[in-house]
C-alpha cells in the first residue's frame, strides 16, 4: 500500500497547498480529471475525506490539514536529500524559483543572470513577477527579492542592488492649476495612482522619512494598477501622482514628462536583497545564482 500511496500523497499535497485542482494540475503536469481521480482513490483507500470541494474552492478537511502538516516537512527532507545527492554531479544542476517585482527583475536580476547561465545549461531558473509580499516557504520558492527593510525575520538576506530611492512624480498637465505638495499630508488633496498588492489585496502605502520622522500615507485617486509601469504610464497621461523607484522615473523627469515633488521626504533606503530561509541548505545551483546576483558595488 505504501508504494502506491507515495505518488497519490504528492498529488494530495499539491492540491492542499494550492487550494486548487487547476493550479495543482498545472504544477504537476497532469490533467485535472486525472488529479481529481487520484485524490479520490486515496480518500477511498484511507476511508476518510481529505479535501472539501465546492464549485469555487478546495480546502483541506481537519484530517487533510493534519496530513498536510505532517507530510510536508518529511517530503521536504526527502527533497533536500535528493538535492544533496545531485551535488555529487560534476556541474551544478537543478531548478531555482525566485519571486520578485518586475522592476527588480528587469534592472538587477535578469541582466546579471543572463551573463552567467549560459555556462550552466543544467541550471533552470523560474522567475515570477509579483509585487505582493509572497510567503516564499508556503509557495515553495527558493528565494524572494525585496527592499532591505521589508525582508522577513528568520531569513538570510544578501544585497543584490545599491540603495534605492523612491520618487513622487506627476505630469506638467496634472500640476496645471494645482499647487505642488510640500509635505506628505498634502497628498490628501491630490489624485494619486495606487498600486495594488495582489498577495494581500490592499494598496501599497506610500512611505516617507525626513530626519527622525517617518510617515506612511494611504492615498486615493481614480486609477489603481497592479504593475508599476502601468502606474507611471497613467502619471505621464496626467491621471495623478505616482510613487515609484527613482531609477525608473529618472529619464522621464530629465525629459520633462514628469515633475518630482516631496524629494526631501524620499531618502535612499536599503536596496533590493535576495532572501531565503536560514534553515535551508543551499544547493550548488542556488550558490551559482546567488553569487551571480550578489551586489559588489
Amino acid at each position: 500500500m505504501l508504494r502506491e500511496n507515495v505518488n497519490d500523497l504528492l498529488f494530495f499535497l499539491a492540491v492542499a497547498r494550492e487550494r486548487s485542482f487547476t493550479r495543482a494540475a498545472a504544477q504537476l503536469g497532469v490533467s485535472q480529471s486525472a488529479l481529481s481521480h487520484t485524490v479520490r482513490q486515496l480518500e477511498e483507500r484511507m476511508g476518510i475525506r481529505l479535501l472539501t470541494r465546492t464549485t469555487r474552492s478546495v480546502s483541506p478537511t481537519p484530517a487533510g490539514e493534519r496530513l498536510l502538516q505532517s507530510l510536508t516537512p518529511r517530503f521536504q527532507e526527502i527533497e533536500a536529500e535528493l538535492i544533496a545527492v545531485t551535488e555529487l554531479r560534476e556541474k551544478p544542476a537543478g531548478t531555482i524559483r525566485i519571486t520578485a517585482v518586475d522592476y527588480a527583475v528587469d534592472t538587477y536580476i535578469w541582466p546579471k543572470l543572463a551573463g552567467v547561465l549560459k555556462d550552466y545549461p543544467d541550471i533552470h531558473v523560474e522567475i515570477i513577477n509579483d509585487c505582493g509580499l509572497t510567503d516564499i516557504v508556503a509557495e515553495r520558492f527558493d528565494a524572494g527579492v525585496r527592499l532591505g527593510q521589508t525582508v522577513a525575520n528568520g531569513m538570510i538576506a544578501v544585497r543584490i542592488a545599491p540603495d534605492q530611492a523612491f520618487a513622487v512624480v506627476g505630469s506638467p498637465s496634472y500640476f496645471e492649476g494645482r499647487s505642488k505638495p510640500q509635505i506628505p499630508q498634502d497628498l490628501a488633496a491630490h489624485r494619486c495612482i495606487n498600486l495594488r498588492l495582489p498577495t494581500h489585496g490592499g494598496n501599497y502605502v506610500w512611505e516617507f522619512e525626513k530626519g527622525s520622522e517617518e510617515l506612511r500615507v494611504r492615498v486615493d485617486g481614480q486609477m489603481t494598477f497592479n504593475g508599476v509601469r502601468q502606474v507611471l504610464a497613467a502619471a505621464v497621461d496626467g491621471y495623478g501622482l505616482a510613487y515609484a523607484p527613482y531609477d525608473l522615473v529618472q529619464s522621464l523627469i530629465e525629459s520633462g514628462r514628469l515633475i518630482r515633488v516631496l524629494e526631501d521626504w524620499c531618502p535612499p533606503w536599503a536596496g533590493y536583497h535576495l532572501y531565503y530561509p536560514s534553515r535551508r541548505q543551499p544547493s550548488s545551483a542556488f550558490a551559482v545564482v546567488l553569487d551571480a546576483l550578489r551586489h559588489r558595488g
